[in-house]
């Protein structure tokens, strides 16, 4: 998914210090016009910027799509990260400029590593009634953020873990692994809970978590989290307690080793500096919008009727890291 923000903020992003638990209210983003859907964000964020390497967590309804109209994302770009989809309901239309086309069905992780350069596109199915799940992003460590551009399909395995169903859609967890290919130490995985039920999931004490609530209203670690909400854990934890409520719970389990690296993030682009952050939007202005060089490092995706996403202003004021 885009940042369809007109006015995106740019964020510089590393790790910050943190002590026990703490909970991070999302922002509600419109995507678009009236009629169009919104996302909750939780990451980034001035009180958390990022858990592990992810750096970005949209999560999206249910939505009837009668009402909001669904997904249509037209072509877009993205450098130094991987984008992560994940449905709870609905079906979504990838396509990008290294020719994959592929579907997002509930379940099943679509992984995009845009390394160096990609472009994709993203549309609700005609027969989707409902949209609801999240896009997440992780970035990449500087050794590989210009690795070549590829993407991936991955149908995880549901299974048992006491009272709870998880899927490890990334890295491992409970002797589990995602054959997603990952450049960080990382953890994605989904976490069914029954009502009233409470389970202690194991997990790598050098990773920092974050845990989203999608259904229920779940205790973590004996704190309740409000539905949207996502409750950070900083290294140390060795396990993570979560008791569901009087409704069964579901939530987003994510972590990974801190990234010790200061990134800079702006519109889709991730980059290291602002000069570079200008150069990415320029070459995507010149290549694609102004279709100067279609044989560009972005791309072209086939099969989408319509015109590319053109980049926003870029802001008045010098990218640099915040104090």
């Amino acid at each position: 998914m885009s940042n369809l923000e007109n006015d995106p903020a740019f964020v510089t992003l590393e790790d910050e210090p943190c002590n026990g638990l703490e909970i991070l209210e999302p922002r509600d983003v419109p995507l678009g016009g009236p009629r169009a859907m919104g996302v909750r964000r939780t990451l980034p964020q001035r009180a958390r910027s990022l858990i592990g390497a992810w750096c970005f967590l949209d999560h999206y309804g249910p939505d009837p799509v009668a009402t909001t109209g669904g997904m249509t994302v037209p072509p877009h770009p993205h450098t130094g990260l991987q984008t992560v989809s994940w449905l709870f309901a609905g079906t979504i239309d990838h396509r990008d400029s290294v020719g994959s086309h592929a579907l997002v069905r509930p379940g099943e992780l679509n992984l995009m590593t845009a390394g160096s350069g990609i472009q994709h596109s993203e549309v609700s199915t005609p027969g989707t009634t409902v949209l609801h799940g999240a896009q997440l992003w992780v970035a990449l460590p500087d050794e590989h953020r210009h690795t070549a551009p590829h993407f991936e399909h991955v149908v995880p395995e549901a299974f048992a873990f006491g009272p709870a169903t998880v899927r490890v859609f990334l890295g491992e967890l409970l002797g589990r692994s995602s054959s997603a290919r990952t450049y960080t130490a990382l953890v994605g995985a989904q976490v069914d809970l029954p009502a009233e039920a409470t389970v202690v999931i194991p997990v790598d004490p050098a990773f920092e978590h974050g845990v989203l609530v999608d259904a229920g209203s779940p205790l973590v670690e004996g704190h309740p989290v409000a539905d949207a909400h996502l409750a950070y854990l900083d290294t140390g934890h060795a396990s993570i307690t979560l008791t569901a409520g009087d409704a069964p719970a579901r939530v987003l389990l994510i972590g990974g080793e801190p990234l010790d690296e200061q990134i800079v993030m702006w519109w889709n682009f991730i980059g290291r500096s602002h000069d570079e952050i200008v150069a990415f939007r320029e070459r995507w202005q010149h290549d694609v919008i102004a279709g100067e060089d279609p044989a560009g490092p972005f791309g072209h995706v086939d099969g989408y009727e319509g015109r590319a996403l053109p980049a926003p202003e870029m802001p008045n004021v010098r990218l640099r890291p915040r104090e």
